[in-house]
């Protein structure tokens, strides 16, 4: 049985996808075979593996760190929010209700950590190490009873833990004792130390504070990671938009012709898989921005509509904003505007939708000759064809069905004059496609600009990271990391009071509150309690010392219950 890591952190964006990733990155270049882990994530970044399941995009990113094909036991859980209360629950890659985050971890979640042992098992059983990563923080000490992420997971299958705290926000020193002093007993058994992300100055004057943690907590530091530029990963959420960053500073040369081509992406609600533009942003003499206003797609010369987990919503918000009135006159002016997925959706003459905001027909845009019925099954696929004389891939993901209705071919959508129209994600990532896209837009908006004719996305993506693998390797102590992957946490780790306080009962129901609402129809969930199981560096301080199967989850979608078996999925 294969070892195994769990990198939590302090907090959410504390750094944990980037460590992992550059963990994974450095133990496959010295030759073990390792695979990433995420329990449950919460992200509408995903992405649609070989075998059709939907997973965050981050492990996704994760497993071609490790140099391995992602599947669905590594991402077990998604949650895809589609409002500020409720949740799309994407279970071993396919959707299996909508839920309210009170119904969500009033049990329920609690019933899936079965189904992540099980799927952690068998990654366990393939591999010679496994990463972990968190969620948020395992310090939150509201959910604790029902995680299956943090140090639910940790404890399920005996994983040390190293904390991740981000030194740029501040506080760090204080974050790492509260996190572990917030812990249960058993749980602080299984923390292991520390790692310090996003370090800037003299790592020399940061030292007598690591040396105060560990007298305060018994802890070691394994590595502080230095600040970094330009390092792009697959980000979970926000508009913290990955390969642009690296992009905007390290790519920002001349441009290969006379002009830059600006592009604008329209920032709607819910948007989802905002990284389709980084390929865009990793052209030199591409500038790429997020706007949410009329007057910022003035100087444009290519306007993007993204996808979104709320088209009728981005319709809406568009509309309220004048962001639709000026794409409408982009059209009629021949300007170029391109539409990803919900985007597309957006751009057509109608939307039928009683499935995802249940407003029935809305008028789109009117801008492409097609109209839109959700259906209540999701399309998830790993196309590949061609487009403008080059080779093409990408990946679905939408509920929205689309009836082309003129124009010309474009992908699974439509062209007509400057705006085209695909539910294709990661097409732009195709560099023979995307140069000639890019000639056209350019054309279009009568720039004199030329693509370069030799960048490469899947070079620059190697790239970034191997920089992780790097960062680890150069500024963590990997022997000390390796003992921990190896043999798990140091024993006679010491307890930090005052520790998890006691458990009290759910505030709502100490207040008499009625209970939170059921699974929305139509998606009702329900999930079956799994069946009792068996027990299945630069350091500070001293050395570290060297399921199941077939378990089921029914949950209504639509008129027929579905079930998944986690040993199916899995083949």
């Amino acid at each position: 049985m294969g070892g195994g890591l769990l990198v939590a952190g302090t907090t959410s964006d504390a750094g944990k996808s980037v460590v992992t990733a550059g963990i994974c990155r450095w133990l496959v270049r010295r030759g073990v075979k390792v695979a990433p882990f995420k329990a449950q994530n919460m992200s509408l970044n995903s992405f649609v593996t070989r075998e059709g399941a939907e997973i965050g995009r981050a492990q996704a990113m994760q497993a071609q760190a490790a140099r391995v094909e992602p599947t669905a036991l590594m991402n077990p859980v998604l949650l895809k929010p589609g409002s500020d209360r409720s949740s799309q629950v994407v279970l071993m890659g396919k959707p299996v209700g909508e839920m309210s985050a009170r119904g969500y971890h009033g049990g329920r979640q609690e019933a899936l950590l079965g189904t992540v042992t099980d799927c952690l098992e068998q990654l366990r059983s393939t591999y010679d190490a496994v990463i972990c990563e968190g969620a948020g923080s395992p310090a939150e000490i509201n959910l604790r009873r029902t995680d299956i992420v943090n140090m639910g997971i940790a404890r399920a299958a005996k994983f040390p833990v190293l904390v991740v705290g981000d030194i740029d926000r501040g506080g760090v020193f204080a974050s790492f004792f509260g996190t572990t002093a917030l812990l249960s007993a058993e749980d602080q058994s299984l923390v292991a130390g520390y790692l310090v992300n996003k370090f800037r100055g003299d790592v020399s004057l940061l030292e007598p504070g690591l040396d105060m943690l560990y007298g305060l907590t018994g802890r070691r530091t394994y590595g502080v990671l230095p600040f970094t530029h330009g390092l792009g990963i697959d980000e979970e959420d926000g508009l913290r938009v990955s390969m642009r960053g690296a992009v905007r500073e390290s790519v920002v040369a001349p441009p290969h012709g006379e002009e830059v081509l600006r592009v604008a992406v329209c920032a709607v609600p819910l948007m989802s898989n905002f990284t389709d533009v980084d390929a865009l942003a990793a052209e030199p003499g591409v500038v790429v921005r997020f706007v949410d206003r009329a007057d910022e797609l003035a100087d444009a010369d290519l306007v993007i509509v993204p996808g979104t987990r709320g088209t009728v919503k981005a319709l809406a918000w568009l509309r309220e904003r004048g962001l639709a009135d000026a794409l409408v006159r982009r059209a009629a002016e021949g300007r170029p505007v391109l539409g990803i997925c919900g985007g597309f959706q957006v751009l057509g003459e109608r939307i039928e939708d009683e499935v995802e905001s249940r407003a029935g027909v809305v008028d789109g845009l009117g801008l492409l000759p097609v109209r839109v019925r959700f259906d209540r099954a999701k399309t998830l696929a790993r196309p590949v064809g061609s487009a403008l004389g080059e080779p093409v891939e990408g990946y679905e993901i939408h509920h929205g069905v689309a009836d082309v209705r003129g124009g010309e071919p474009f992908l699974d959508g439509c062209r007509v004059g400057a705006v085209w129209g695909t539910h294709w994600h990661g097409s732009l990532e195709s560099d023979g496609f995307r140069r000639r896209f890019l000639v056209e837009v350019a054309r279009a908006a009568g720039r004199r600009f030329v693509p370069a004719p030799d960048t490469s996305f899947g070079v620059l993506r190697e790239e970034q990271l191997d920089r992780l693998g790097d960062l680890v390797e150069e500024h963590a102590d990997t022997d000390a990391l390796w003992r921990l992957i190896e043999g798990g946490a140091p024993g006679g780790l010491p307890f930090v009071p005052p520790g998890a306080p006691p458990a009290v009962p759910d505030a709502a129901e100490s207040r008499g509150a009625a209970p939170g609402p059921a699974p929305q129809s139509p998606e009702g969930l329900e999930m079956a309690r799994p069946e009792a199981r068996g027990e299945a560096r630069k350091s500070h301080g001293p050395d570290a010392e060297a399921g199941p199967q077939g378990l089921e989850f029914a949950g209504s979608a639509g008129p027929e219950i579905a079930v998944v078996h986690v040993d199916q999925e899995a083949k």
